[in-house]
Parts: structure tokens; sequence; C-alpha cells
């Protein structure tokens, strides 16, 4: 008998284990897919790019939710935690929030304020607890002690999707400015303003590792079609924490939040131990 945990495709966790993952979708012009497995990296960009065909994203039903809940439930788990990203970048944890409520007290839904390993980190903290309120404890305290920070080629895609304001998005046009992204409360704000995507990856290598502190930290990289950069981001806050930095993932990013960010994104998510 333990603890089972939910999460969402946008984790995007190097090893699901024994994690339940539940697909968001991307709707390519009249296609809906799951982003499991979906479509590859490749292709996504080459989509965005091209811009003739609209590429949107959906939350999971709330049935899928339920089936997961009840299956798991069934085959002997004592509660579930079912952790997802921002409540104020999509509806997901609405949907979960709506499946979790016939269950009662034996599903808990987090809302990680985030995405991608800031989702992952939370969700992993859960599992490895066993019982439910320490397991729901825990997720939530590691989505307290994360920060995510990026960086992106251009914003216009974060504004078409309406996952930032019309002003903020013109820091990003206005004198070539590259801006470096946060997200504080679940929502995407301008963190800081560079000139130079070269600028602009120092810059995310500097805050990164502000953001670390002084204690033991774990670190994921993620990037849409932009891996030498991922990896030298990785490589220059590495050197920099040296011991301090305990796990480290680089990995791409899915479909469904690349859509929001577009080719050439570099995400930073910085685990607080």
């Amino acid at each position: 008998m333990s603890v089972a945990v939910v999460t969402d495709s946008t984790a995007y966790l190097p090893d699901t284990g024994g994690l339940t993952v539940v697909p968001l979708h991307v709707v390519v012009g009249d296609r809906e897919l799951p982003e499991v497995p979906g479509l590859s990296s490749a292709e996504l960009s080459r989509m965005l790019r091209d811009r003739r065909v609209p590429v949107t994203t959906s939350r999971p039903a709330p049935e899928r939710f339920a089936e997961a809940y009840r299956r798991l439930l069934d085959g002997g788990a004592t509660g579930v935690v079912s952790v997802h990203l921002s409540a104020r970048l999509s509806g997901t944890v609405e949907a979960a929030q709506l499946a979790a409520a016939p269950f009662g007290d034996a599903v808990r839904v987090i809302d990680s304020r985030s995405a991608g390993m800031a989702t992952g980190f939370a969700a992993l903290a859960a599992a490895a607890c066993t019982d439910l309120d320490e397991a729901a404890k825990a997720a939530q305290t590691a989505v307290e002690r994360t920060t995510s920070l990026f960086y992106v080629d251009t914003l216009d895609f974060l504004r078409r999707g309406g996952r930032i304001g019309a002003a903020s998005a013109l820091v990003g046009t206005a004198l070539s400015v590259k801006p470096i992204l946060r997200v504080t409360d679940g929502a995407i704000v301008v963190r800081d303003k560079v000139r130079t995507a070269g600028r602009a990856l120092a810059r995310l290598a500097d805050l990164t590792v502000e953001a670390a502190g002084d204690g033991d930290v774990d670190l994921a990289v993620h990037h849409l079609a932009a891996p030498d950069r991922a990896a030298e981001l990785l490589a220059r806050v590495a050197e920099r924490l040296g011991p301090k930095l305990r796990e480290r993932h680089l990995t791409e990013i899915g479909a469904v939040v690349g859509a929001h960010l577009g080719p050439g994104a570099i995400c930073a998510v910085i685990h607080r131990r």
C-alpha cells in the first residue's frame, strides 16, 4: 500500500518511473494529438516557423484524471497526489480538481505554479513519501523551493497564446531587446532585458546561480531546437555551482510548452533542496 502520484505531460520528466502521466493535447489545424507521443520536437519547430497551420494546446478532460485516480485507488494506493502545471497558464489544475472532488480527501491536487521540471520536481518529492499528508506537503514544499527562468527568441508565441500580455510582449520588439522571463506566482513576467542572444544566455546563467542560493540544488535545463545553447547553459551553471549541484537534467521541451515558447527557447529550473 502506497501513495500514488499523477502528473501531466508538461512535467518533462527524464524518467517517469512509477508516476502516472496524463497527457495534454496539441491542436494542429483540425487535428488534436496527445502530447505523448504526439508531435516530435522537429515537427513542432517546423510548424511553428511555417505559421500557415495554427498550433494551439488544450487541457486533458476531467474524465482522464478520474480514470487515473480510480485505477490507482482500486489498485491499492492509499491516496493520490496529483501535481500539475500552473493554473494561471492552463486549465489542467481545474480539470484535475473537478475529477478529484468525488474522491474526497483521498486525492490531493497540487498547483506547481510553473511547468516543466518545476512540476516534475514537485511530483518526484511526493513520490518519495509513503504517507498522503506528507506527500502533499513535500510536493508543496518543492513548489516553494523551485524557480523557473527562461529565454525565448521571440515573445510572439507567448503573446499569441495569451500567456503574456501585449505590453510585456512589446519589450521583446523595442530596440531588439532580448528578455529573460520568470514564472512568478504561476504567471510569466519579464525578469530582465539584454541586447543579444549571447548576452541573454550569460544573464540566464547568472540568474540561475543567484536563484540556487547557498545550499544543494537540482537543475533542469529544457530547450526547443537549441541543444547546443542548452548544453552550454548547463555547463556554465554546473561549473559555477560545483559540488552544490546534485541532480542535473537536460531535456527537450515537449509540444505543449514548446508551442507557446517557440523554437530557440531555453529554460532553467532550479530546485533548492
